[in-house]
């Protein structure tokens, strides 16, 4: 090939060029060779090697023994004590918490002294209460009361450290099996504050390698756990299956142009959105975990006790095996009426947080009474659930019913979400500006407090939250039972006739 190459070469260069350049790489070629001067065989048999060394040794003597060169700094006129005053005066703090809104001013502090069943006193008034999620009506249980004192007596208040360090008591082993048990799950791990529970649990698993997609409108306690865990967040379209599909189908194309390593990847969901109060598809959701090969977490807080057969949630709901979803995670604070949070799923995912699960390791674990009052409330559970759920469920339907006829105002979620009892109000049309909208209807709650005796709340949303949600009005605890004395038909129909006058007297012409 070379001998054909020369000659093309020849016909752009002159030949004393080409000779020239032929003498270059011969001479090269004979110094570099094998037994040329500068070959480094010769270089190192010659000896040529002690002065490469010597050179290195006293270049690093140098930069050892050289004396250290301070910055020179500049010489300022010190400020005489009248520039100080000056300044002082001038300079003015940024306060630590912005202004309130209209809205926030308008939400005065209420006080309720008093509480039975779905009836309170609201500074000093009975009115009637739709603004708890004490859904089925366990927070009166005479035997909680009981079972709380002996504890109590028995233990004292606090277990005053973790539950790696001596903050584990026998009440909290037995509520963990309770829980694994009624949760149809191997294994369970108790957390003693709800809301940490699951930013707890997200960071356990994932982590800056790992990728994480959730639907937009999750809660701030997942959000949170999302930005600890400091994986690659995509989110999809509120329970827009098709939009979800999408990401993962993008993921997928990633994957196959770059070849990237395995990771962890999630997909995490709410059973019921405390947002907005509908629920997440999760039959449809089960697909496509399996076929894109993503692990699920689903946040039961809110469908715990209220939803399913069994009272498990929202998969029990639609009929999903408890071993289907791999990460399930709960409050105790809602329908079971006490207070800390679980996680349950198989033995190594449970044992795993015992080490790794923040809120688990670096908290006081819960006080013991607490934990034999949510047994108590596990056993009124299996014993009255079936029958509370029923009448809960009727209830929640019954009042988005009558709630769509309000005008001015739009029951979110729809059909699908008949059967949850959280339930959202927004304006209809919508306001021009989220303030507005929200001082209107921090306003209707404070008419109908005051001359209907019924107890709503406005939804709150943190301001460091990722999304927030239009404002609505949030009614939780259509409740079933005495203490639990059960909404009747005219406590739904006097809450609904409150709203429509109360929105015919403020809502703007």
């Amino acid at each position: 090939m070379a001998s054909h190459m020369v000659p093309a070469v020849g016909e752009f260069l002159p030949r004393d060029a080409l000779a020239w350049v032929e003498e270059i790489i011969s001479t090269a070629w004979t110094t570099f060779k094998p037994g040329g001067r500068l070959h480094p065989q010769t270089f190192i048999e010659s000896k040529g090697h002690l002065v490469v060394e010597a050179i290195l040794l006293a270049l690093i003597s140098y930069l050892l023994f050289q004396g250290r060169q301070k910055p020179q700094r500049r010489k300022e006129r010190p400020l005489s004590k009248e520039e100080v005053d000056e300044l002082c005066e001038e300079w003015q703090p940024e306060p630590l918490v912005g202004k309130l809104t209209a809205a926030q001013a308008a939400r005065p502090p209420h006080v309720i002294t008093a509480v039975s069943g779905c009836s309170v006193e609201v500074d000093g008034k009975p009115t009637t209460s739709f603004a708890s999620t004490d859904f089925l009506g366990f927070s009166n249980l005479e035997q909680g009361r009981q079972v709380c004192e002996e504890a109590i007596h028995k233990y004292g208040v606090g277990a005053c450290g973790p539950r790696g360090f001596y903050g584990t008591m026998d009440v909290h082993l037995e509520l963990e099996a309770e829980i694994a048990r009624f949760m149809g799950a191997e294994e369970a791990i108790l957390y003693s504050y709800d809301i940490a529970t699951i930013s707890s649990i997200i960071p356990a698993f994932a982590n800056a390698k790992d990728l994480i997609v959730c639907d937009e409108a999750v809660n701030y306690s997942i959000q949170t756990g999302c930005s600890l865990s400091r994986a690659r967040l995509l989110t999809f379209k509120h329970n827009d299956l098709a939009d979800l599909q999408r990401v993962l189908e993008k993921v997928a194309a990633e994957d196959k142009r770059s070849r990237k390593p395995l990771n962890r990847r999630f997909i995490v969901v709410e059973g019921i959105y405390a947002s907005l109060g509908d629920m997440a598809p999760l039959k449809e959701l089960m697909a496509l975990k399996e076929k894109f090969k993503y692990r699920l977490i689903v946040d039961e807080s809110l469908s715990l006790g209220v939803l399913g057969q069994h009272g498990r949630g929202a998969a029990d709901h639609f009929g999903i095996p408890p071993t289907a979803v791999e990460i399930v995670g709960a409050s105790l604070g809602t329908a079971l009426a006490c207070i800390g949070g679980f996680c349950s799923g198989n033995r190594e995912m449970v044992d795993h947080q015992r080490l790794s699960g923040l809120g688990y390791c670096f908290s006081a674990s819960s006080p013991p009474y607490t934990a034999k009052v949510t047994l108590e409330t596990f056993r009124a559970l299996r014993e009255e659930g079936p029958r509370l759920r029923e009448r809960l469920a009727a209830n929640a339907a019954a009042f988005r019913a009558l709630a769509a006829g309000v005008p001015g105002l739009r029951v979110v979620g729809g059909e699908a979400a008949a059967a949850s009892p959280v339930v959202h109000l927004q304006l209809d049309p919508a306001p021009e500006t989220y303030e507005e909208g929200d001082l209107l209807l921090e306003r209707v709650v404070a008419h109908v407090l005051k001359h209907h005796s019924i107890l709503l709340a406005t939804a709150k949303y943190s301001s460091v939250e990722t999304r927030r949600p239009p404002p609505s009005i949030r009614r939780v605890r259509l409740r079933p039972v005495l203490v639990t004395a059960l909404h009747e038909p005219r406590h739904l129909q006097a809450a609904t006739t409150a709203l429509t006058e109360a929105m015919a007297a403020l809502r703007p012409r």
